[in-house]
Protein backbone atom coordinates (compact mmCIF):
# COMPACT_ATOMS: atom_id res chain seq x y z
CA UNK A 1 0.00 0.00 0.00
CA UNK A 2 0.79 3.47 -0.74
CA UNK A 3 2.04 6.03 2.01
CA UNK A 4 -1.60 8.13 0.94
CA UNK A 5 -3.81 4.72 1.75
CA UNK A 6 -2.13 3.62 4.72
CA UNK A 7 -3.04 7.63 5.78
CA UNK A 8 -6.21 7.37 4.80
CA UNK A 9 -7.25 3.96 6.04
CA UNK A 10 -5.81 5.38 9.20
CA UNK A 11 -7.12 8.09 9.44
CA UNK A 12 -10.81 6.82 8.87
CA UNK A 13 -10.12 3.89 11.47
CA UNK A 14 -8.70 6.52 13.91
CA UNK A 15 -11.66 8.65 13.57
CA UNK A 16 -14.13 5.50 13.66
CA UNK A 17 -12.33 4.06 16.54
CA UNK A 18 -12.26 7.13 18.67
CA UNK A 19 -16.25 7.59 18.51
CA UNK A 20 -16.35 3.90 19.92
CA UNK A 21 -13.78 4.57 22.92
CA UNK A 22 -14.45 7.96 24.04
CA UNK A 23 -17.38 9.75 21.93
CA UNK A 24 -14.81 12.29 21.15
CA UNK A 25 -12.05 12.98 18.46
CA UNK A 26 -8.90 12.87 19.34
CA UNK A 27 -7.93 15.67 16.50
CA UNK A 28 -6.87 14.90 12.70
CA UNK A 29 -3.39 14.62 13.60
CA UNK A 30 -4.13 11.73 16.40
CA UNK A 31 -6.82 10.05 14.40
CA UNK A 32 -4.25 9.45 12.02
CA UNK A 33 -1.60 8.60 13.79
CA UNK A 34 -3.38 6.23 16.27
CA UNK A 35 -5.39 4.65 13.19
CA UNK A 36 -2.19 3.93 11.42
CA UNK A 37 -0.31 2.38 14.83
CA UNK A 38 -3.32 0.41 15.30
CA UNK A 39 -3.41 -0.99 11.47
CA UNK A 40 -0.29 -2.63 12.17
CA UNK A 41 -1.38 -3.67 15.88
CA UNK A 42 -4.78 -4.68 14.22
CA UNK A 43 -2.66 -6.80 11.32
CA UNK A 44 -0.06 -7.88 14.16
CA UNK A 45 -3.02 -9.21 16.21
CA UNK A 46 -5.07 -11.14 13.67
CA UNK A 47 -1.80 -12.62 12.14
CA UNK A 48 -1.01 -14.25 15.79
CA UNK A 49 -4.73 -15.14 15.58
CA UNK A 50 -4.25 -17.12 12.06
CA UNK A 51 -6.26 -14.67 9.99
CA UNK A 52 -4.66 -12.59 7.34
CA UNK A 53 -3.74 -8.66 8.75
CA UNK A 54 -4.17 -5.20 6.30
CA UNK A 55 -4.36 -6.41 2.78
CA UNK A 56 -4.94 -3.27 0.94
CA UNK A 57 -7.56 -0.57 0.77
CA UNK A 58 -10.86 -2.93 1.38
CA UNK A 59 -13.34 -2.96 3.96
CA UNK A 60 -11.35 -5.86 5.47
CA UNK A 61 -8.70 -4.48 6.14
CA UNK A 62 -10.72 -1.00 7.65
CA UNK A 63 -12.52 -3.42 9.78
CA UNK A 64 -8.32 -4.93 10.75
CA UNK A 65 -7.24 -1.14 11.59
CA UNK A 66 -10.27 -0.29 13.45
CA UNK A 67 -9.91 -2.97 15.91
CA UNK A 68 -6.50 -1.88 16.13
CA UNK A 69 -6.79 1.43 16.50
CA UNK A 70 -9.59 0.81 19.49
CA UNK A 71 -6.60 -1.51 21.30
CA UNK A 72 -4.31 1.14 20.72
CA UNK A 73 -6.88 4.06 22.02
CA UNK A 74 -8.07 2.19 25.30
CA UNK A 75 -4.41 1.26 26.07
CA UNK A 76 -3.52 5.23 25.31
CA UNK A 77 -6.26 6.45 27.60
CA UNK A 78 -4.94 4.27 30.65
CA UNK A 79 -1.87 5.47 30.47
CA UNK A 80 -2.94 8.91 29.80
CA UNK A 81 -5.42 8.68 32.85
CA UNK A 82 -3.00 6.98 34.89
CA UNK A 83 -0.28 9.70 34.59
CA UNK A 84 -2.67 12.27 35.61
CA UNK A 85 -3.88 10.97 38.79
Amino acid sequence: MSILAWIVLGLVAGFIGSKLVNRTGEGLLLDIVLGVVGAVVGGFLFNQFGASGVTGLNIYSLLVAVVGAVVVLVLYHLVVRGTAR
